[in-house]
């Protein structure tokens, strides 16, 4: 991959996933409102601090499974993968 990242902003790669309804029709992760997932590709050297302008450490690391909310990030298509670039503040959480 070509990009890498600034500040604390991550390069998220989604993972779709397709779950049944109840009448048994697949529906693709993105017609649910559940959070969405995916797979941290690249992240940034970190944010600044204020005073001093020391970098403040990441808490996602790269090959980190994340869930993040709808619509909170920027898409970016490279070839041919979708990827995601977004701040580390709209990741939720980590998958362990």
């Amino acid at each position: 991959m070509n990009l890498k990242p600034l500040g604390d902003w991550l390069i998220v790669e989604p993972i779709e996933r397709e779950e049944p309804s109840a009448s048994g029709i697949l529906l693709p992760q993105r017609a649910m409102d559940k959070p969405m997932q995916g797979k941290v590709m690249e992240i940034g050297p970190g944010a600044r601090k204020k005073e001093g302008g020391a970098r403040i450490v990441m808490d996602v690391s790269k090959g980190d499974t994340v869930l993040y909310a709808k619509y909170v990030s920027a898409e970016v298509k490279i070839e041919t993968k979708k990827y995601l670039i977004m701040k580390e503040t709209d990741v939720l959480a980590i998958v362990q």
